[in-house]
């Protein structure tokens, strides 16, 4: 009897790679003479990233900025989840993006249901913020993985697959 072949689908980023990511931006905004004068900081923190400048146009600069480190250290925008931006003292202004890291139970329930529905003969199981899915073919897992990448752009957080055994 074949045994059972299954991998991980999980939500997860580099925070070093991130980290990385602020100190260049921070460099970059330091050194550009239109963002020179701004004051802007970025202050990262373990669950989020907090941006604060002199205006809205130097903080669609910085965000800009931010988001090119980000795609040259192959991290994904899904990750930030920005939230409304907001007037602070001093007429600056502020805001605040959330990271996303693991699989909420909506959209592993949502993920389930796409590969049963696509896939009838697999059994994708919730595992707190991991979605595991077992088959006896591999060439079902691979195709699995295959149609999870493709529906990457419905899907609001990245996905890595990890564990494939």
């Amino acid at each position: 009897m074949a045994a059972e072949n299954s991998f991980d689908v999980v939500s997860d980023f580099d925070h070093q790679e991130l980290v990385n990511a602020v100190d260049q931006a921070l460099r970059e905004i330091n050194t550009r003479y239109d963002l020179k004068d701004t004051r802007t900081t970025l202050e990262l923190s373990k669950t989020d990233l907090a941006i604060t400048t002199d205006n809205e146009l130097s903080l669609r600069s910085v965000r800009d900025i931010l988001e090119t480190k980000m795609l040259r250290r192959q991290l994904s925008l899904k990750i930030l989840d920005y939230g409304k931006m907001q007037d602070v003292s001093g007429g600056r202004v502020a805001q605040t993006a959330t990271l996303r890291k693991g699989i909420n139970s909506e959209l592993a329930k949502k993920l389930a249901k796409m590969i049963r529905d696509a896939f009838p003969k697999v059994q994708p199981r919730i595992q707190g913020e991991i979605l595991r899915v077992t088959s006896k073919s591999r060439d079902e897992l691979q195709a699995i993985m295959q149609f999870l990448r493709e529906a990457q752009d419905t899907i609001e957080v990245p996905l890595q697959f990890t564990n494939y055994r």
